[in-house]
């Protein structure tokens, strides 16, 4: 089944159960979808990479929101985008943890022989590549660091 048939189901359930921030975010995801599948030089169809890809930007740009709205003190618009994270992360593949994430980094940075932070962007070629959906570029991106200035 791919993602936009589950968000259709999840959007039916949705608002059968009269869930409002359930039907915001799928809605937002939908939308999103429709964007990337007819936006210029699409084939139509997204690849499973796509919308993972999709997804962790919807995340992201909801993250980032949330942060702000942290910082001004707004506890309601707050509130809704966690419960938009929340949603939109049932779709996503299970993020690893910080240890998980060192492990796997370990390996990366063994197999690509990098030893100082110079290498930083050896390293994050791959990284990004290997741990595509299961982790954040940005928590990778300091782990990788930390890990180099060892």
């Amino acid at each position: 089944m791919s993602l936009e048939q589950k968000i259709m189901t999840e959007l039916k359930a949705a608002m059968l159960a009269k869930d409002e921030a359930a039907l915001r975010s799928l809605r937002a995801v939908k939308a999103a979808i429709l964007l990337a599948k007819t936006s210029e030089g699409a084939a139509g169809e997204l690849k499973e990479d796509d919308e993972i890809k999709l997804l962790q930007k919807l995340v992201k740009q909801r993250k980032d929101s949330l942060e702000i709205f942290q910082q001004q003190n707004r506890a309601d618009l707050a509130k809704k985008e966690q419960e938009e994270i929340a949603v939109i992360e049932k779709f996503l593949p299970k993020q690893l943890s910080a240890e998980e994430i060192k492990a796997e980094l370990a390996t990366i940075i063994a197999a690509t022989g990098a030893s100082s932070p110079a290498d930083l962007g050896k390293v994050m070629g791959v990284a990004t590549r290997q741990l595509a959906g299961k982790a954040d570029g940005k928590t990778i991106s300091a782990l990788v660091k930390e890990l180099l200035n060892k």
